[in-house]
């Protein structure tokens, strides 16, 4: 039953990814807290081993759609290497309930955001 859910989570968080460009972080990480009872450190650990098919996927479908801004992409992608690896010392130097809170409030805030402002 476990996969199953699982398996679940990733159609919906692939589909997200496709479709708004979140998944790992929005979709599955709460999803395998919630309904897999993940340790908040294992499912964002285990959500960026996932996102890296799915973002493959979605980037080359975007590629040939002529959706990329490879300028933009080459300005962005080396600090957010360098962000990834801070994030996730960062993410080991706090308890994961707190990082579970901490978590949750910043979904509520963009989402928030998304909905009230322009």
């Amino acid at each position: 039953m476990q996969y199953l859910m699982a398996a679940l989570i990733g159609l919906g968080s692939g589909v997200a990814s496709g479709l708004f460009g979140v998944g790992g972080g929005i979709i599955m990480v709460p999803a395998m807290v919630l309904l897999l009872k993940l340790d908040m450190k294992v499912a964002v650990a285990t959500s960026l081993v996932v996102i890296i098919p799915t973002s493959c996927a979605g980037s080359l479908l975007n590629h040939a759609f002529g959706r990329i801004d490879w300028g933009t992409v080459f300005a962005l992608a080396p600090l957010a290497i360098g962000g990834g690896f801070l994030g996730t010392w960062l993410k080991e130097q706090i308890p994961s309930g707190d990082l579970r809170r901490v978590f949750g409030g910043f979904i509520v805030v963009i989402g928030l955001r998304l909905l009230f402002f322009k």
